[in-house]
């Protein structure tokens, strides 16, 4: 059975808001597990990016927040670990084809005993 959130289950936003310093629409996507190169994983993280970017291109974000419309978006792909060389790869791929809609995407990777948010310890890639 898959979590409530996190990159398992595409059915869910697992956060959305408005980034005030940088004036982008934020979707947060988590992955908790660790990274194990398997084509399970790789698959949920596809079809994740699939639905947040449907969410964002395919009017349903703006329907539901027209105060939006004209603003960037940025997805984020929040980890505990850094992932494995498959996932880079992927991530990359979605990140040029994303860039294409002028859709910005961030990986950010906690670190053991990190406070998450917006702590020093969290390093953006």
């Amino acid at each position: 059975m898959s979590d409530a959130t996190g990159i398992a289950n595409p059915q869910v936003i697992d956060m959305f808001g408005f980034d005030q310093r940088t004036g982008h629409v934020l979707l947060v996507m988590n992955e908790s597990r660790p990274w194990t190169g398997g084509d399970e994983q790789l698959h949920e993280l596809q079809e994740k990016f699939n639905a947040y970017a449907s969410f964002a291109l395919d009017g349903e974000m703006l329907a539901a927040h027209p105060e939006l419309a004209g603003k960037p978006v940025r997805i984020e792909l929040h980890a505990d670990a850094m992932p494995d060389e498959r996932a880079v790869g992927l991530l990359q791929l979605i990140r040029d084809q994303l860039a294409l809609q002028e859709i910005a995407v961030e990986v950010v990777v906690r670190e053991a005993g990190c406070c998450g948010g917006d702590c020093s310890c969290a390093t953006g890639q």
